[in-house]
């Protein structure tokens, strides 16, 4: 399951959303899976395939499980990325403007 906020006309919804089926046809894997990091930290996948509009957070920043991490652009939505847990930001491979594809580390939590 994956908590997203959406943002449709101006109103704002708090969703939860859970994979579909894995034995139901799917469009073909990547070839090479995403970059990782190799921090020692938690990693924070990207929840799908976009553009990073904002990062709201920086590297030894302490914070909260729920805060807001950064911000997400796909199909013209933007998604919310939300701290499982909380922690100090480790590492951050990412920067507003860079494409990401869907389970690429975002940011590291300690």
């Amino acid at each position: 399951m994956k908590k997203l906020k959406v943002t449709v006309e101006g109103r704002t919804y708090h969703v939860t959303v859970e994979p579909l089926d894995e034995s139901r046809p799917s469009a073909p894997a990547p070839a090479a899976p995403p970059p990782a990091v190799p921090t020692g930290g938690t990693p924070v996948p990207s929840p799908l395939a976009g553009k990073i509009v904002s990062i709201d957070v920086s590297p030894g920043q302490t914070i909260r499980k729920d805060q807001q991490l950064m911000v997400l652009e796909a199909m013209k939505m933007n998604t919310y990325i939300y701290a499982p847990t909380d922690g100090t930001v480790g590492s951050v491979p990412v920067t507003a403007g860079d494409s990401v594809e869907e389970g690429q580390t975002l940011l590291s939590l300690s």
